[in-house]
């Protein structure tokens, strides 16, 4: 499955956000317990616009990162739902934009817009291409018993079922020692 470059860009921002709870890291740490932490996210992928670097705007983007990994889970006419809800509240405006070396892709806020109103506007723009393609089930949770992780399935026959390697390799040698065993 392809969406267009900044569709699959923010779904990528999107699993490494949500895969920043404890649960789903490989520390088994919470990665984005500091503003150092959301600095290093908002660099890594390329994040336009204002960041303020504060306490509080971190508080707001864990808020997101809450919101984020509970509509990813959410079926398709859920999901409208709530990405209307996203949209509607932040009045976004969908405009072409080319900067910093990136072609064409959408914005729909003001890049002085807190930080975490900027990432619940444009993960809802690439999921509204998710959910317009009939796409969500490719959203999916990590089926390693013991993470908490999300993934998004580009490949061409969506069998992809863990969030990293190291899940999929540590339930492939669970499956193989329960078969050795048995």
């Amino acid at each position: 499955m392809h969406f267009a470059p900044d569709t699959e860009a923010s779904l990528a921002f999107t699993v490494d956000l949500a895969n920043t709870v404890a649960g789903a890291t490989k520390s088994g740490l919470d990665e984005l317990a500091t503003p150092a932490q959301l600095t290093a996210l908002f660099v890594a992928h390329r994040f336009s616009g204002r960041l303020d670097g504060t306490e509080t705007e971190l508080a707001e983007v864990r808020a997101t990162r809450e919101l984020l990994r509970r509509i990813w889970l959410l079926g398709r006419d859920a999901a409208a739902g709530e990405l209307n809800a996203m949209l509607r509240s932040a009045r976004a405006l969908p405009r072409l934009m080319r900067h910093d070396g990136l072609d064409w892709h959408l914005h729909a806020t003001d890049p002085a817009a807190p930080l975490a109103e900027r990432i619940r506007v444009e993960v809802a723009l690439a999921l509204v291409d998710v959910v317009r393609t009939d796409e969500t089930g490719r959203l999916r949770a990590c089926a390693a018993r013991d993470c908490a992780g999300v993934l998004v399935d580009l490949s061409r026959n969506g069998s992809k079922r863990f969030c990293s390697i190291r899940c999929g390799n540590r339930m492939n040698t669970i499956a193989f020692r329960q078969r050795a065993a048995g």
